[in-house]
């Protein structure tokens, strides 16, 4: 079985990083594991044009499809995301967004092979989880409509720095032994 997990945020030595590294580290006993950086892809902004919902194509040429090839091969995918104004990072918003063509609630719509589940783990600088559960709910939205079934999610307060996530290895590992 593959695991893919993407760095939600731009900063690659940061605290979500640092989750990616542990989560991959876990995972490696179960799965083949693919990791990635949402910043490592050029995304360029969905326009509106709806040309998607006719055809279930997206026309737009960046770097989108590389990443829908590595969720297609996935059955395991974890979204690891910083809150970024209490929300996911506009890098990974717009990588949503550009997932139109594989939305459920249009024909024609894409489809990636049935069976995959999901995974968040999120994280705030503030010490309420309230915009931890604004992240996941953002992320399984997301999830839901490319019926990816949401398995499970997990988000951690007071995390300013990879130094903060010390604190809350043990639980990053109990919950990747629960995947």
């Amino acid at each position: 079985m593959n695991a893919l997990i993407i760095n939600c945020s731009p900063v690659k030595t940061g605290a979500t990083a640092e989750i990616v590294n542990i989560v991959e580290n876990e995972l490696r006993s179960k799965f083949s594991v693919k990791s990635i950086c949402i910043d490592d892809y050029e995304i360029k902004f969905c326009k509106g044009c709806r040309n998607c919902h006719k055809t279930a194509q997206c026309n737009i040429e960046d770097d989108f499809l590389k990443i829908v090839a590595e969720f297609e091969k996935a059955d395991i995918i974890v979204s690891c995301a910083p809150s970024y104004w209490a929300d996911v990072p506009g890098q990974y918003k717009a990588f949503i967004d550009r997932w139109t063509p594989w939305c459920n609630t249009h024909e024609p719509h894409a489809k990636l092979n049935s069976g995959k589940k999901g995974y968040s783990i999120v994280q705030r600088t503030g010490p309420g989880m309230h915009e931890c559960d604004r992240l996941i709910q953002t992320i399984e939205h997301f999830y839901g409509h490319l019926e990816i079934e949401c398995a499970a999610h997990i988000g951690f307060t007071s995390v300013e720095n990879k130094e903060d996530l010390i604190k809350h290895k043990d639980e990053i590992i109990q919950f990747c032994a629960e995947i």
